[in-house]
């Protein structure tokens, strides 16, 4: 699979959808847990083969706002996962620099204050940037960046003026106040697990994302399965809007 991979061609930006851990456990006689904590696993080997590829960025879905209302033992052992695999020496063994997104303030005080800790330990880092999606909503992530936006307009315009107000609310103006402000949006989402579906993951970024969905459970997905998503996409002619004729003759 690798010889048919267009390293010129690699997504600058991947995002994936990991899904599966709980069935793959299920399926194995094993508790919930015990898939997440393989899923981390599986973390390892795509960020160090993502690494490899020279993709720049590698956004995971980890926990969604959505999953707050799963099982109170999961959330625990979900969190403790968090904090461990914090402790991975994987980000300064392949010069990865991590950042979080999400409403961070729901998250225990301890998680909070590791993931800051990493934050600054990776902070000059410049192989690739992995980011992690926790306790994260798209339409909480939208709604958030309205009302500041909005309330940023306001503050500009002239007395308040609703004309001048309207002006104001650009859309560059609200992408400077998204969660994922300080990277480009996604080349490729890459969902795993069987699902077709996007569950509130980076509604607004996804608007022009190469969609890849495969069966394979999160913890059973390895560098090869990337290299067939990666191919999948350089596969594909990404027109944003222009005609075939158009696209090849700019090319």
């Amino acid at each position: 699979m690798t010889e048919q991979i267009d390293l010129n061609r690699i997504p600058r930006h991947i995002a994936i959808i990991m899904d599966g851990n709980g069935r793959w456990a299920a399926e194995r006689g094993k508790p919930r847990s015990f898939g997440h904590q393989a899923g981390v696993d599986a973390v390892r080997r795509i960020t160090a083969a993502c690494t490899r590829l020279g993709v720049k960025f590698l956004t995971l879905y980890t926990f969604s706002t959505e999953n707050w209302n799963r099982p109170a033992d999961e959330v625990s052992a979900l969190m403790g996962l968090v904090l461990s695999s914090l402790e991975d020496e994987i980000f300064m063994k392949n010069n990865v620099r991590f950042r979080v997104i999400g409403d961070i303030k729901r998250l225990p005080e301890d998680v909070q204050k590791k993931l800051q800790e990493t934050m600054e330990h990776t902070a000059q880092n410049t192989a690739m940037t992995m980011v992690v999606a926790l306790s994260y909503s798209a339409r909480w992530e939208i709604v958030e960046a309205m009302r500041v936006t909005v309330r940023e307009a306001i503050t500009l315009s002239e007395d308040g003026n609703c004309e001048d107000v309207v002006q104001k609310l650009t859309e560059e103006a609200f992408c400077n106040h998204l969660e994922t402000r300080f990277m480009p949006d996604p080349d490729l989402l890459i969902r795993t697990g069987g699902e077709l579906r996007i569950s509130n993951f980076l509604l607004w970024q996804i608007a022009y994302a190469e969609l890849y969905f495969c069966d394979t459970y999160w913890p059973d997905f390895k560098e090869q399965d990337l290299q067939r998503a990666i191919v999948s996409y350089q596969r594909r002619q990404r027109r944003f809007g222009k005609t075939e004729a158009q696209v090849e003759q700019s090319e």
